[in-house]
């Protein structure tokens, strides 16, 4: 088992250097842990942008198959007809291009960041005791001319910044109960908007009048909680780098839905130049109806009071041949 993990990190070796680099030359920029985190997160996430787009899209058209997943569901019941089923819906994703598992991806995607991270800050923070109990730290990974290898050296190690060494994790050895507190409270934000970003896209989903696929809801009550194990297994560092991920996929979030590119209407359609809406080619059009042909009464009086003779109706076109024939018995 030590051999697998050895030969996993050795893999992982020079992304831990490359990430290390990055964060050592953000900290020489402004020399503050928290704020060189942020910074690396904030490139980490210009990269994971674009499929936080994608994985966007995805759910809302997932929600937008709904119904006719459902169909599907009520066309191929019983434990038979499961094959047929799954077919048929892998078929309609792909006519469709709807990947199911899209709308998890970004979230799923944050796990191998946080390995690299967290073996990134143990290694910042990495220490030799000896038999003497003399603590020596050895940050790993960082180039050793660099301004955040020096301090950490002066530090002992210790990620200290607002009061906190974010090399340690919840449950580590803290000075007092009360020092803990604040790792908690990362943990409880974390987790919290994680949940709010989901309820972002349930809130969307319901304003369209879309349904939640049960999958996703699942995935949505779970994953957070997997992760809420991991915040408090892993260094405050992280979490922190958790926690500015997650506020900027919900300000992109919002962003799309205000410029509408995760409208989740099927089989929308643009109107041409000047339209200025989007119509829905599925929604009932409502005929146009036809002009009345009964004629309006006219009025009879006049402005000196007197009675005017009201005009012969006009009358009416299938009635005119019948009319015609009448009026020429009466002049014989």
């Amino acid at each position: 088992m030590h051999s697998v993990t050895h030969d996993i990190g050795s893999v992982f070796q020079p992304i831990f250097h490359a990430i290390a680099w990055l964060l050592a030359e953000l900290y020489d920029i402004i020399p503050n842990y928290a704020v060189a985190i942020a910074l690396l997160t904030i490139i980490i996430m210009g990269v994971l942008t674009p499929l936080t787009v994608k994985s966007t899209k995805s759910m809302m058209a997932m929600q937008r198959l709904q119904p006719e997943i459902k169909k599907l569901q009520q066309k191929y019941k019983g434990p038979e007809n499961r094959q047929l089923l799954n077919e048929e819906m892998m078929k309609l994703y792909r006519e469709e291009g709807v990947n199911p598992v899209g709308g998890c991806l970004p979230m799923l995607l944050q796990a191998p960041f946080l390995f690299i991270l967290y073996n990134v800050i143990k290694g910042l923070s990495y220490t030799v005791t000896s038999k003497s109990g003399v603590i020596t730290p050895e940050p790993r990974y960082i180039p050793h001319s660099s301004k955040m290898y020096d301090n950490l050296i002066a530090s002992l190690g210790h990620i200290k910044v607002w009061g906190m060494d974010l090399s340690l994790k919840p449950f580590s050895s803290h000075s007092s109960a009360l020092a803990a507190i604040p790792f908690f409270v990362f943990v409880a934000i974390a987790v919290g908007l994680q949940y709010f970003q989901m309820a972002q896209m349930n809130n969307r989903s319901k304003k369209s009048g879309t349904t939640m696929p049960s999958q996703q809801q699942t995935m949505q009550r779970i994953l957070p909680i997997i992760f809420a194990y991991f915040y408090l297994v892993i260094p405050a560092a992280v979490v922190l780098y958790m926690i500015i991920s997650t506020l900027i996929r919900i300000i992109t979030q919002d962003l799309m839905f205000r410029a509408g590119i995760s409208n989740p209407q099927k089989n929308g359609r643009v109107l041409p130049a000047g339209a200025g809406a989007i119509v829905d080619s599925t929604a009932q059009v409502t005929p146009t109806p036809k002009p009345s042909t009964t004629p309006k009464t006219p009025n009879t009086s006049s402005s000196n009071g007197r009675s005017k003779t009201p005009p012969r109706p006009t009358p009416k076109p299938q009635a005119q041949p019948r009319s015609r024939a009448k009026r020429k018995r009466k002049a014989r």
